[in-house]
């Protein structure tokens, strides 16, 4: 398996925040139960990463 690119964590990311507005939070902790929830990655790194990219757009709206 190959390493997960930028551009792909951040298009989900960007994704995941128009469909879930409300959802995510500026915390990485509440933003990877969210995830986890969502069932939609298998690999927890990818999860990891796009939780972690959501916080900080979360961190830049506020």
């Amino acid at each position: 398996m190959g390493n997960i690119m930028t551009s792909d964590i951040k298009g989900v990311s960007n994704d995941l925040l128009e469909k879930f507005p409300d959802r995510f939070s500026r915390d990485f902790e509440a933003n990877k139960k969210i995830l986890e929830e969502l069932k939609l990655f298998e690999s927890k790194i990818v999860r990891n990463k796009v939780a972690g990219y959501i916080a900080r757009v979360a961190k830049r709206k506020a």
